[in-house]
């Protein structure tokens, strides 16, 4: 059987549109972009602005506001480090995120130790009221994710960003997930500071951005990479040209087949979900299903083990949660934080439906969960229906 794969929220695969593009920028267009006494330099240079001008296209921000950066990560570090050291002069040094944000979130506002922590409701959605409790004048900067990487669910972030403005807060927002499926806009939606990364809008790995907002309010970061001033002396190092360039190239083709890609992954992904509640008992979904990306689909199946399960779709492509925190053996943190309980935790599988993926292999994965979740419940001494179906698949006791 030919591999599936489900599992776009860790990446997606390069579209063949940006490896083109590319492709001359590893080779004859080879030139360093800070070269600009000469033609090869000046090339990239150009090239680079280019891609500049297609990322702030995509949100709707001005390119003199795009920070290239190695990723989301980086993003994220520079965003809220940047900002609390920026801001501690005005007695501003707290950050205020969700419990359910990603590593590259909580681990810096760990290391800062300044961090007020907010829960989620059983949806996986913020309480507007307890974000307005937390923002006190100390408050320097508010990051929560625009859309979960693991539940898919969108935060309603245009209220979050009019709550920070009218607390002098600056407002980061964690777009790795949404950018490129769905809106992200910066004016409407009042972002200060947006993270985004290439290789989840089907572009290459290594390359990122930091919207960082320049009109009203302004926004002053203090870097975290010295070395060279490149990025406005916000982020020196030599910049990758091919990968901004696809960058800008995966941007492009995201801001023009983004509305047409929504509704044909949500069509998948609710044919995908309707057949495995149909087809298997006892199955959640995780999170809100009204508000959520259109390719995402998180469910615990109950009386399995969700590694267990994994390593049982052969040739499929799923995982358990993030792909930060793969090779942990805890339960996910963000079903923990929605109130899901160890064993159901622990039986959680995300499903990633992206540009490529098909109405036959979502008919496929829905066979092969059936005949998979089957087997394992079987053989589960937790399964209540564990001796009617050792009888009929004919598994010893």
């Amino acid at each position: 059987m030919a591999r599936i794969y489900m599992d776009a929220h860790a990446t997606t695969p390069v579209d063949p549109r940006v490896l083109e593009a590319m492709l001359p920028y590893f080779t004859e267009k080879f030139g360093n972009a800070a070269s600009r006494t000469h033609a090869f330099g000046s090339e990239a240079a150009k090239a680079v602005e280019a891609a500049r001008a297609e990322v702030a296209a995509l949100i709707g921000a001005d390119p003199s506001e795009i920070v290239f950066t190695s990723g989301a990560t980086e993003s994220d570090n520079l965003a809220i480090k940047g900002a609390v050291e920026a801001r501690r002069a005005e007695g501003r040094d707290r950050v205020v995120t969700l419990a359910t944000e990603h590593p590259a979130v909580l681990d810096p506002c760990k290391r800062l130790g300044n961090a007020t922590i907010l829960p989620v409701g059983k949806d996986g959605l913020l309480d507007l009221d307890l974000l307005r409790g937390a923002i006190d004048e100390r408050v320097a900067i508010v990051s929560i994710m625009h859309a979960n990487n693991e539940i898919g669910v969108i935060q309603d972030v245009e209220k979050i960003g009019a709550l920070c403005r009218e607390k002098g807060a600056w407002f980061h927002t964690d777009a790795a997930q949404s950018a490129g499926k769905v809106e992200v806009d910066v004016q409407r939606q009042n972002l200060d500071l947006v993270s985004l990364t290439a290789h989840k809008m089907y572009g290459p790995k290594g390359a990122g951005a930091l919207y960082v907002r320049k009109r009203g309010p302004r926004v002053k970061l203090l870097a975290q990479m010295e070395g060279g001033g490149h990025e406005g002396g916000l982020r020196s190092g030599t910049l990758p040209v091919p990968l901004l360039v696809g960058f800008g190239r995966a941007c492009e083709l995201s801001r023009r087949e983004m509305a047409a890609e929504a509704a044909r992954t949500l069509g998948l992904r609710e044919r995908l979900r309707k057949r495995i509640v149909e087809r298997i008992e006892r199955v959640s979904l995780n999170g809100s299903l009204e508000r959520r990306l259109p390719g995402n689909l998180n469910m615990s199946f109950a009386w399995v083990e969700g590694e267990s399960l994994i390593l049982s779709l052969i040739d499929v492509a799923v995982s358990s949660g993030s792909a930060c925190a793969s090779a942990k053996l805890e339960p996910s943190h963000v079903l923990h934080a929605l109130g899901v309980d160890e064993p159901l935790a622990r039986a959680s599988i995300r499903f990633g439906l992206g540009r490529f993926t098909t109405e036959a292999e979502v008919d496929r994965v829905a066979e092969l969960l059936e005949a998979a979740t089957a087997r394992l419940r079987a053989i589960s001494p937790l399964y209540p229906g564990r001796a009617n179906s050792q009888a009929n698949s004919g598994v010893n006791r």
